[in-house]
């Protein structure tokens, strides 16, 4: 019976960190190389705690943007799809910046491009080398 228990928590365990999932460690490790290589965040970055119908912790990319006090959130399209995709959270009332504001919304919207750029490509990088996509 002992065998058989820790066949099931293994099996669990797998699931939980192989692809396509990617958990909230995973995704905090990938985050703080994107950071480690120099890029300038003007706000904040986060990984959120996410599970997904099953209840297995999925992870979700949170960055808060300085400028426009808006939180962008970073997460694949959907279970077993290597792409991901962003939202830009909702707003209540108009956003009015000056010139130079602007600018500085343009550049963090850039970082964030760059960073769901990268999250998609680790794990594009981390399928393959698992044998779950070519």
């Amino acid at each position: 019976m002992m065998s058989v228990g820790r066949g099931i928590l293994s099996s669990m365990e797998e699931l939980q960190d192989s692809p396509p999932r990617r958990s909230r460690e995973q995704l905090a490790q990938w985050v703080q190389e994107f950071q480690d290589q120099g890029h300038v965040v003007a706000g904040a970055i986060r990984v959120a705690q996410q599970e997904d119908a099953d209840r297995q912790d999925t992870g979700l990319v949170v960055m808060n943007l300085h400028t426009a006090k808006v939180s962008v959130y970073m997460q694949p399209r959907g279970y077993d799809d290597p792409l991901w995709e962003v939202t830009l959270s909702v707003r209540p009332d108009e956003l009015t910046l000056a010139v130079y504001d602007v600018a500085s919304l343009a550049a963090e919207l850039v970082v964030a491009g760059n960073l769901c750029s990268f999250l998609q490509w680790k794990s594009l990088e981390w399928d393959r080398e698992s044998g779950t996509h070519t």
